[in-house]
């Protein structure tokens, strides 16, 4: 069916978790929304990931201490921070400004940024459950971030302070005192600090659950769609040019995750951003479940509960936009989970599903989130490298205020679009 006369008052180009939250307040205000996306809903990054919502996250990317642990592990393919050996003016360009940003000052700037959205998300996530009665297995179970060295506890006690400075629950336990608050685990790390009110969704339920609903509230979702260019004119977008036909709207969202620099690229837009590979293997949950979500301090890995399954997820890799499997990555994470917890084999845990996602990120750690100044309708929503799922709510009511011309409820002065150029 031809789509040549599709209109709309918004589209969004991404269907992941971001795209769906802003479809889902901008149809809550009334408004006709389409989006368009080039596979089918949640089957980007926001897919497979950890899953891992809540005021934890507010430490960005990029931050002091980070760029000597990236070039120690950058040419190890089995650490945590991998670079594929390839020659990339873009990455250079990236890597010189991560380099820039990764400073207290910097870091100071972007805490309370990333704060206030992550605990505004998790609010949304809530208010989103009542409000649909959608599904998507929210527990607020807290955190457990276990370490296994001294340079680990330094990183992991640090934080903990840091989280206390800003409000937060950070309860500092001892060995044995893990097993007590989650006696699914029989833990081998030297100490853990439990960050109290941390959650966790199941991002497919989400996304799928997502999907159907706006469906149904009669959002026009489009998959198998690609974005192949524009129509511009006069600091404005005309159109979306897809293989299906052209569409229109007044206002145009760029949620495309780690492709989002490449869809702009044709309006000379040059967005600073790197796709990071990560990786997920969901097996069974053992026979005796767990219920509290983990992260492995010193291997980066989390190890997050979905109801009858376990997921383990990590890794940043940036090897350009590339989603195959490094069998490798995989196996360092499986052979990992055991050294922190004696009693979970990843390999006895039945059939796995390994998956892999690009993760936007941006060279300081912060997403992108307003107008492009050349284009006057043109909107960005991208660039939340490994906490999308957890702000994708928040990102969402963003883009509909920005949308409506209402006054943001967080500023947006440090996500604009333009802060490193383009």
């Amino acid at each position: 069916m031809s789509t040549q006369t599709q209109h709309s008052d918004v589209l969004i180009i991404g269907g992941g978790a971001i795209g769906l939250s802003a479809a889902y307040y901008l149809n809550a205000a009334g408004l006709k929304v389409t989006i368009l996306e080039k596979k089918d809903i949640g089957a980007g990054s926001s897919y497979g990931n950890a899953g891992l919502v809540g005021p934890r996250y507010f430490v960005p990317l990029a931050s002091p201490g980070v760029v000597k642990k990236a070039l120690k592990w950058m040419w190890n393919p089995e650490s945590p921070f991998y670079i594929k050996p390839r020659f990339s003016p873009a990455l250079i360009s990236w890597l010189w400004k991560f380099n820039a940003a990764s400073n207290a000052a910097q870091m100071q700037k972007a805490l309370p940024v990333l704060l206030e959205m992550n605990v505004a998300s998790l609010q949304f996530y809530e208010q989103i459950m009542k409000t649909t009665g959608l599904d998507f297995q929210l527990r607020q179970n807290g955190l457990l971030m276990l370490y296994k060295t001294p340079g680990g506890e330094k990183d992991v006690l640090s934080l903990a302070d840091l989280a206390r400075k800003y409000g937060l629950e950070a309860r500092n336990l001892k060995a044995d005192e893990i097993a007590v608050l989650e006696p699914a685990i029989q833990p081998l790390a030297s100490g853990a600090v439990y960050f109290v009110e941390d959650a966790n969704i199941t991002p497919h339920l989400f996304l799928k659950n997502m999907g159907e609903y706006l469906r149904s509230k009669g959002v026009a979702i489009y998959t198998d769609t690609e974005v192949l260019g524009f129509a511009a004119a006069n600091g404005k977008i005309d159109a979306v040019k897809t293989a299906k036909g052209d569409y229109h709207a007044k206002e145009v969202v760029i949620a495309g995750g780690a492709w989002s620099a490449n869809i702009v690229k044709d309006l000379r837009i040059k967005l600073m951003l790197q796709p990071a590979k990560g990786y997920g293997i969901t097996v069974k949950q053992p026979a005796k479940a767990l219920h509290i979500p983990m992260l492995l301090a010193e291997a980066k890995i989390a190890i997050t509960p979905m109801g009858n399954q376990l997921r383990f997820a990590g890794t940043l890799e940036l090897s350009g936009l590339d989603t195959s499997i490094n069998q490798r990555r995989v196996n360092a994470i499986l052979r990992t989970v055991p050294q922190y917890l004696a009693n979970i084999q990843p390999d006895q845990l039945g059939e796995q599903e390994i998956w892999s996602g690009m993760r936007p990120c941006s060279p300081d750690g912060l997403p992108y989130i307003g107008r492009f100044p050349r284009y006057q309708n043109l909107i960005a929503a991208t660039g939340h490298a490994m906490i999308g799922i957890s702000l994708a709510p928040v990102s969402g009511k963003l883009i509909a205020e920005i949308v409506q011309g209402e006054k943001s409820s967080i500023d947006l002065d440090p996500l604009r679009v333009e802060r490193f150029g383009g």
